[in-house]
């Protein structure tokens, strides 16, 4: 079946039950200047396109809200439908994006590199405040380090990393678990994310009732020039942010930002979480990320797609499923994956 037309037919169907269950400032410019002098032999994309690494950049690109001079879509949103992904690491640790899982014992015999100091590697995904860190209240903090102890041996349920039970993402950690497509209908912007689809009303409709709790939440947005302004509401505060043990509960707020470049080929997201039960006070989240194509070859994370089957010329990348096995483990390494 034609991708366009698959997906045509899932996200009508999502549509109609308002969102699938499985489902800000502009970025600071003092953040991205010091995120650019992490790395003095930053790989460009293309030189790094397929190279089946996870982590590929060192640094955030600045991009600034303005107008949008790309293309379109049929109902006027700026057309940035594709395959996308991160650029920096996956989601093993939110603070120290290209380190370690928090705690990790080390194995014997194991032959990995020392890490080296800290500044040599990518920044932390919180851009503000200025140390990194999410302004954990201490019960939320003491939890989050409970967890990061127990998740290599989880004696308790909570101690099992949600995507080990093959549970939805969340947010942000869907933006980093794998590349993604995003699709655009009108009134809608759609995700297609390996761990459930997220859809983004911008219609103007009100958010949903509060009892109605999401791994994604509930999401509404619109057009600012080249920025997809989006409120989401509505979390269940089951998801974590990464395998370091970072949340936010079901009194959480965020407000979204994706700044998109001129060229529609990378954009920041940049988003403010919010949870007076949770945090000391509001922080932010900056994540890069670049656009994958047919002249970019396939991989094992960023870039997971296969030419469709169609009697059309045109090359059609289909992001195939991913299949999900629980693990016997509690935190989802080794989890098993195909296609399907």
């Amino acid at each position: 079946m034609n991708i366009k037309k698959r997906h045509l037919q899932i996200g009508l169907a999502g549509l109609l039950l308002g969102s699938l269950p499985f489902t800000t400032s502009i970025a600071q410019t003092t953040y991205q200047k010091k995120s650019a002098q992490n790395s003095t032999n930053q790989a460009t994309p293309a030189a790094q396109a397929g190279n089946g690494g996870i982590a590929q950049e060192k640094s955030v690109p600045e991009i600034v809200s303005g107008n949008w001079t790309g293309k379109r879509t049929i109902d006027g949103q700026p057309d940035i439908s594709g395959h996308w992904s991160n650029t920096i690491a996956n989601h093993n640790n939110l603070t120290d994006p290209q380190g370690k899982i928090p705690g990790e014992p080390v194995k014997e015999g194991s032959t990995q590199r020392p890490l080296g100091a800290r500044e040599s590697r990518a920044p932390s995904r919180v851009s503000d405040p200025a140390d990194g860190q999410v302004p954990f209240q201490p019960w939320a903090l003491a939890k989050v380090k409970e967890f990061q102890v127990g998740f290599h041996n989880p004696t308790k349920q909570e101690y099992v990393e949600p995507l080990a039970r093959c549970a939805p993402a969340g947010i942000p950690k869907s933006f980093y678990w794998h590349g993604y497509e995003i699709a655009q209908y009108p009134g809608y912007v759609v995700f297609f994310f390996n761990s459930g689809t997220r859809i983004i009303h911008l219609d103007g409709k009100p958010h949903l009732p509060d009892n109605i709790k999401l791994w994604n939440g509930d999401s509404r947005g619109h057009w600012e020039g080249n920025t997809l302004v989006v409120d989401v509401s509505n979390q269940n505060g089951k998801a974590l942010f990464g395998r370091s043990g970072e949340f936010i509960s079901e009194n959480g707020h965020i407000q979204e930002r994706y700044i998109f470049d001129k060229a529609g080929k990378r954009y920041n997201y940049v988003a403010v979480f919010t949870d007076p039960t949770v945090y000391t006070r509001p922080f932010t989240i900056t994540i890069p990320a670049r656009k994958w194509t047919e002249n970019d070859k396939a991989n094992g994370w960023h870039f997971e797609v296969e030419h469709a089957t169609t009697k059309s010329k045109d090359v059609i990348l289909e992001h195939y499923e991913r299949i999900c096995t629980e693990n016997n483990g509690g935190f989802g390494l080794g989890a098993e994956t195909g296609k399907r």
